[in-house]
């Protein structure tokens, strides 16, 4: 491993009934389990937007490659499903959807794929879950 740039820190108390807050108090959040009508967010919505984040700054380097600038309205939605397998536990699978008006389809889609290459995020998951990429 290189330099280590930045550790993010966060505690949480109740699992997913529970809450989570980030060493320095910018992020303090209840949580509550997916589909619950309980008021607070879930770890499947948490790690679609750091991913999604992540993976849109990798496209930009992606495009800075290539000397090429992403557009300001561009945009990845990440959408992470909670998946009950055979043997009664759970894995995840996800899909990215970048979308990036005004480049063409075919750049679109190689510019996903070399951040795909990138991501930390994508880096951590891959081997592990299932990704589907998306471009427009």
């Amino acid at each position: 491993m290189s330099k280590v740039i930045y550790t993010g820190t966060t505690n949480t108390t109740g699992g997913r009934d529970g809450a989570s807050r980030t060493s320095d108090g910018r992020l303090d959040v209840k949580l509550s389990p997916p589909g619950s009508s309980a008021p607070g967010t879930n770890p499947e919505q948490l790690f679609a937007a750091a991913w999604s984040a992540c993976f849109l700054s990798a496209i930009g380097r992606a495009a800075a490659e290539r000397q090429l600038r992403v557009p300001a309205d561009a945009a990845v939605s990440a959408e992470i499903d909670l998946v009950s397998n055979d043997d009664g536990g759970y894995v995840l699978q996800a899909r990215l959807n970048a979308k990036l008006p005004g480049i063409e389809t075919d750049l679109a889609k190689s510019l996903v794929e070399r951040a795909h290459q990138l991501c930390p995020y994508s880096k951590a998951t891959r081997g592990n879950i299932a990704v589907e990429l998306n471009a427009a």
